[in-house]
């Protein structure tokens, strides 16, 4: 497996493969993944540690949070083709390409079918990823309903829907386990609502 982060800098996007069994990221020069003009990132704020099957993000108690597709990690995580992290102003993505000999042991779970309005609504959900430097929470109801001109009523019914769509029935934070769910299913993309808001 070839694995590598996109490195959204203020200059462009630096491709950053991961070679080595453990990478660095933080604001010293002697990181593996040297982020120095970002002042909100520590001097060393987390580690990707490869494992059997990929890698794993680890947060180093740093000072303003490390961030997996707008949760705070506060333990392991395991990181997937596609998932957004965060460290201070800074966006990594982690991409990785498999060889044809790689045996898929996990079916994937299909995206569900979404209404327009439903696409619509988790399309709203994310603009404050698009909005802001570091996304972490999703719309609000009120900020959804203002952005489509619809009601709260409307966008909660829409937003009952796609959580039992999504199997997210119970809980807090539901709006960002669906962010996350609708992210790693392929729903929508980052990309899909920066284009929308074009």
């Amino acid at each position: 497996m070839v694995a590598f982060l996109e490195v959204h800098r203020p200059a462009g996007v630096e491709l950053a493969p991961l070679e080595a069994g453990r990478i660095t990221i933080g604001r010293s020069a002697s990181n593996d993944i040297a982020l120095v003009s970002d002042g909100r990132v520590s001097r060393l704020h987390a580690v990707l540690e490869r494992l059997s099957g990929g890698w794993c993000l680890r947060d180093l108690s740093s000072r303003n949070g490390t961030f997996l597709n707008g949760e705070r990690v506060d333990r392991d995580r395991v990181v997937r083709p596609g998932d957004e992290i965060r460290v201070g102003g800074t966006r990594l993505v982690y991409r990785a390409e498999t060889s044809s000999e790689v045996l898929v042991t996990e079916i994937p779970e299909r995206v569900p079918s979404l209404t327009p309005r439903e696409r619509d609504v988790l399309m709203a959900l994310f603009q404050p990823a698009v909005e802001g430097e570091v996304f972490a929470e999703p719309a609000s109801t009120r900020e959804i309903a203002t952005t489509l001109s619809v009601s709260e009523a409307a966008v909660k019914q829409h937003l009952a829907h796609l959580y039992d769509k999504f199997g997210i029935y119970e809980g807090d934070r539901r709006r960002v386990k669906l962010a996350n769910e609708a992210l790693r299913r392929g729903a929508v993309s980052l990309a899909d609502v920066r284009n929308a808001q074009r």
